[in-house]
């Protein structure tokens, strides 16, 4: 406790420190941050899954809490406002009591429309952050989410301090029990939505609770790349399996990939060539480099792969220089990783807000910054076999240098991606994926 007590405050110091930057950019006094408010399902009653704001989670662990306030300016102790109703229909949240609340000065609200009495008076100088802009609107606030402060703790959110790295490994435990646990699922034979089950059950995190929908995928499902839809009865034969699973700490993501064979052959091997690629790709993370060098590393890799595996009867370089890869490896190499799965300030040049665009012949590429230390990456090369890319190469000119025979083989397998975490130190690369025990 006391070890996580001094990173946690050694954060909030960082977080002070970036909000007078903002507020000096601005010319404001200071950040009223909402977390959120629930939101009632269309012509019903019931209420669609809380999420909340980032740039709240962002200063404590408090994920599940709707009608909170946080009012900081970077210099004085934080105020929250903390929603605790009296209410006999649902769990009313137990009065903070954790490593973070000696950081904030708390005041308990108990309904949502009371708020207005603990926010500034004079909200002029005041910024409103948050979804709910016509909540904004009816409290007074007329700046609302100002670019030029959201720029720069966009850009800042890419360097993690010791407490966020902390979260981002603790996820990556998580992440992997049940990565772990799905992996044994699959080999008995289950269906998509009983392995997601059982990874859930290890995790011990709901559908609400993981950082985003997993992709649960058997056979030729593998080659849709953001499947979300679990079939309930396995299939006759399980011949492959990808997981794209993760897990939260803290309002902190891990966001791990796996690709699975049932049995030995030449899907399988290429897996293990797959997952060498991820593994070195990792490697080549280190600060002064571009995120762009690296996923154009892995098209290097990939090349070499379609023509050592028969899939396109030219030399690795040729397959480059025709961009016969796009097929095969469709999406960016990997993002940011934090708050948000896909975190925040990948695109920007500068901290205000200046865009570096993907290149046109990348256009999917997530994030194009120069790599730095205490950033923290997906590293997620894939090898896919998807039936609209593969038609359109078969009508192109270069469906002449193309193995059809071979590609036909690995169709029924779908796909595969190896996805890890890594944080760039300044003079080494830490993969927590592989490093806390997920080979």
């Amino acid at each position: 406790m006391a070890q996580i007590q001094e990173l946690y405050k050694q954060h909030i110091s960082v977080l002070q420190y970036r909000t007078s930057e903002a507020l000096a950019r601005e010319g404001i006094d200071g950040l009223v941050i909402h977390s959120g408010q629930g939101k009632v399902q269309f012509l019903d009653d019931n209420y669609y899954p809380f999420f909340v704001n980032p740039q709240f989670k962002a200063w404590l662990p408090v994920v599940d809490n709707p009608n909170c306030w946080l009012i900081v300016d970077g210099v004085n102790k934080p105020k929250l406002i903390f929603y605790r109703p009296t209410d006999f229909w649902h769990k009313v949240p137990e009065e903070p009591n954790d490593f973070w609340v000696g950081e904030f000065d708390i005041q308990f609200l108990s309904a949502p429309g009371a708020v207005e009495k603990y926010l500034p008076y004079d909200k002029a100088k005041y910024a409103y952050v948050g979804e709910n802009l016509e909540v904004a609107r009816a409290l007074g606030f007329e700046l609302v989410n100002p670019d030029r402060v959201l720029y720069y703790l966009h850009y800042q959110r890419a360097y993690k301090t010791e407490y966020e790295l902390m979260c981002m490994r603790e996820a990556n435990k998580i992440a992997i029990a049940g990565h772990k646990a799905a992996q044994a699922a699959f080999l008995n034979g289950q269906s998509e939505f009983d392995i997601n089950q059982a990874y859930l059950s290890a995790t011990r995190q709901n559908e609400n609770q993981v950082p985003y929908s997993s992709i649960v995928t058997l056979n030729e499902n593998a080659a849709i790349l953001h499947n979300t839809v679990r079939d309930t009865v396995a299939p006759q034969e399980s011949r492959s399996f990808l997981i794209d699973a993760g897990a939260s700490y803290n309002g902190y993501a891990a966001d791990i990939t796996r690709t699975y064979a049932k049995d030995e052959g030449d899907f399988a091997e290429l897996i293990k060539a797959m997952d060498q690629v991820t593994r070195d790709l990792a490697e080549e993370l280190r600060p002064g480099i571009e995120y762009a060098a690296i996923h154009e590393s892995a098209h290097k890799y990939i090349a070499q792969l379609l023509s050592e595996f028969g899939f396109v009867n030219l030399a690795a370089e040729d397959i480059l220089e025709k961009q016969i890869v796009n097929t095969f490896f469709p999406h960016g190499i990997g993002h940011f990783l934090g708050l948000q799965v896909h975190d925040v300030g990948g695109h920007a040049a500068d901290d205000r807000g200046t865009p570096k665009p993907p290149p046109a012949e990348h256009p999917f590429l997530r994030t194009t910054r120069t790599v730095e230390a205490n950033q923290v990456f997906t590293i997620e090369p894939g090898f896919y076999f998807i039936d609209s890319l593969l038609d359109e190469l078969k009508s192109s000119e270069n469906s002449k240098y193309i193995n059809w025979d071979r590609v036909d083989e690995f169709k029924p397998f779908g796909g595969i991606r190896i996805e890890d975490n890594v944080i760039v130190h300044k003079d080494f690369t830490e993969n927590m994926t592989r490093e806390l025990g997920l080979a």
